[in-house]
């Protein structure tokens, strides 16, 4: 016969007890949950402190770029101390970044090589308008000696110059800039859509000697697939690049300027000429 109270406590009087289940020894709800919720605390610190080590690295980055930026000037310093290996890379950056969906090889057929980039880090002065002029002449000639940029080609539309911009605006002020270099034989050309239709502008290029030419990217395209510009007697591609607008932005900063000059500097006319000994033409950053 079971005694209640061996009934009650669980076994037979007797019998031996079993061990408790190893369910039994499980930790605690209440420290599970501080344990899991520590792991949580945890994780969040490593999440904030990975944040706030890139917001650094950022801000770092941000300060060096507000250090090369001159709003009041609309100049953008940093250009300006790139050599030609550095050029190279960045035009090559620019391309890929508005260009994305072009494979390896178009990459690499759209890449202007380092020879083609003068260095031009010699220049102490700021790049501003009134200082183009001079700019010009200290690098009008690979032996450093000043050649005269007034002169122009007895053909017209052949200009030995080309300063090439973002904006029809910015055209006109470069090209009152560089009038110190006009005579009545050789005209400083502005040659841009804003204001000119482009009949007009074949018409003017065609019965016109010049020895420099001011424009933006898609208008000189525009003029040489007209027949009415010819890049023969080219000896150098001026690029506005250090000027930036009120938002920061360059020539190759917007992808609607960008890839409209990359066209225009990998015309066939011109990428077999760059840094050759003979005709060659170079680009100089200003």
């Amino acid at each position: 016969m079971i005694d209640s109270d061996s009934a009650v406590s669980g076994f037979v009087a007797g019998d031996v007890p079993l061990p408790r289940s190893s369910t039994s020894a499980t930790i605690p709800p209440a420290t599970k949950r501080k344990r899991d919720d520590d792991d949580d605390h945890d994780d969040d610190r490593k999440v904030m402190a990975t944040a706030k080590r890139k917001a650094k690295r950022g801000k770092k980055a941000k300060t060096a770029e507000d250090a090369d930026v001159d709003l009041e000037n609309g100049i953008n310093h940093a250009l300006g101390r790139m050599d030609n290996r550095l050029l190279a890379d960045y035009v090559a950056q620019k391309t890929k970044r508005f260009e994305s969906n072009l494979s390896l090889v178009e990459l690499e057929d759209k890449h202007i090589p380092e020879k083609a980039f003068r260095d031009t880090t010699g220049w102490e002065k700021q790049r501003l308008l009134e200082n183009l002029p001079n700019f010009l002449e200290y690098y009008s000639s690979k032996s450093q000696q000043k050649k005269n940029l007034s002169m122009a080609s007895k053909k017209k539309g052949a200009p030995h110059t080309v300063v090439v911009t973002s904006a029809g605006l910015r055209a006109a002020d470069l090209t009152r800039a560089l009038r110190t270099f006009q005579t009545k034989e050789s005209t400083v050309a502005k040659l841009f859509a804003k204001h000119i239709k482009l009949k007009e502008a074949i018409e003017f290029v065609k019965k016109t000697r010049m020895g420099i030419a001011v424009g933006t990217p898609s208008r000189l395209i525009d003029l040489l697939d007209a027949g009415a510009l010819t890049l023969e007697k080219l000896e150098r591609i001026v690029i506005d690049s250090s000027h930036i607008d009120l938002k920061k932005r360059g020539i190759l900063d917007m992808k609607e300027t960008q890839q409209p000059l990359m066209n225009f500097l990998n015309r066939f006319e011109l990428k077999g000429r760059y840094g050759a000994a003979s005709e060659g033409i170079d680009l100089l950053f200003y």
